[in-house]
């Protein structure tokens, strides 16, 4: 199973970057995904997720900004990221876990790599 990160790089305060995340996951549809994302010092927190069913969730510091997104077909799921704010600089990680998203690191199964948003203010 191999979950692959990618889409970051560097933006300036108020723009956008879309973040995908392809797996090779089998039965992709049966799991659900969330983003999370780690700072420099600062624990791995969560970010966003996805049922599914469809269903999403986000952190209250992303809410209005962020959407998760998943396509089937492809078997990826994105993060559309506007109005970044220089928080918001982290390595980003997807992650994977069978049928409800949840907000916790040790819930999830399988985990990407991570790529790197930085924001310049």
């Amino acid at each position: 199973v191999q979950l692959q990160a990618s889409g970051g790089g560097l933006v300036q305060a108020g723009g956008s970057l879309r973040l995908s995340c392809a797996a090779s996951l089998s039965t992709f549809s049966r799991w659900a995904l969330g983003w999370f994302r780690q700072a420099p010092g600062n624990e791995r927190e969560f970010v966003a997720g996805i049922r599914v069913d469809g269903g999403t969730g986000y952190a209250d510091s992303v809410k209005g900004r962020f959407t998760i997104v998943r396509d089937n077909a492809k078997n990826t799921v994105n993060l559309q990221m506007n109005s970044l704010k220089p928080e918001g600089m982290a390595v980003y990680y997807c992650a994977a876990r069978s049928i409800y998203y949840t907000t916790k690191n040790d819930d999830y199964d399988y985990w990407g790599q991570g790529t790197l948003v930085t924001v310049s203010s």
